[in-house]
């Protein structure tokens, strides 16, 4: 099994919670917003329940913000991996193969830090702490199958989080995010089995990607969290 690192300060440091914060221009950028824009967007948040419950639990909340939450915390979750990944390479890494897992990891690092950015901060839950004790990261297989699963949780979370949301603005974001996520799911399935980046396990017979519904992705996703997330409330 390999050391997750403590590196004091590095954004692949573990002992740490998942979200290490950017400046929030970068969030700015990102979302191609300008400053009235995105005074709109947030001013569509509704005062929300604490997110906050039983200890050790994390609740996401309800409404759009939940649904946001409920995004985040995916976020939180992909960007501690994929830095995890870059910062101990499994064996036999190529090139190529650590350049385009480089930038997977940028890209989950910006949607992390874009949802920490939207969410106004006392209604976003914390930072997360993973728990990735059961990947072998210098392990080929092991460490692109747990990508894999991630990436496809990803895209059925937000296929399946759409209908949920209220919000135009967010539903747009949404869109172009789960677009990138797609790109990385079809990526990372090629790597590991070459001509199934659509394979029928999530694509359907309409050729229709795969949704899941909050219940579903947040048991597939809880075993890698160390905190209890309840998403009871996402969306209602």
């Amino acid at each position: 099994m390999s050391k997750i690192i403590n590196s004091g300060g590095d954004e692949a440091d573990f002992t740490k919670p998942l979200y290490a914060p950017i400046k929030r221009r970068s969030f700015f950028m990102y979302a191609g917003a300008t400053a009235g824009a995105t005074a709109l967007i947030l001013s569509g948040c509704s005062d929300d329940e604490d997110t906050v419950t039983a200890p050790g639990t994390v609740s996401l909340g309800s409404g759009d913000i939940g649904v946001l939450n409920y995004a985040y915390a995916l976020e939180q979750l992909e960007a501690a991996f994929y830095a995890q990944v870059i910062a101990t390479p499994y064996t036999g890494i190529t090139t190529d193969e650590r350049a385009a897992l480089t930038a997977i990891s940028k890209h989950e690092a910006i949607h992390r830090d874009f949802f920490k950015a939207a969410i106004p901060t006392n209604q976003a839950i914390p930072g997360l702490n993973p728990d990735f004790s059961k990947i072998n990261f210098t392990d080929r297989t092991q460490v692109l199958t747990a990508a894999k699963t991630f990436e496809d949780l990803g895209v059925a979370a937000y296929n399946g989080a759409g209908q949920l949301i209220q919000n135009g603005t967010y539903l747009l974001l949404a869109g172009k995010i789960v677009s990138v996520e797609a790109r990385h799911a079809a990526y990372i399935r090629d790597l590991l089995t070459p001509g199934s980046f659509a394979g029928n396990d999530v694509v359907n017979t309409s050729g229709l990607d795969q949704a899941l519904s909050v219940s579903a992705v947040l048991t597939a996703a809880q075993p890698y969290i160390k905190e209890k997330i309840n998403g009871d409330n996402v969306g209602k």
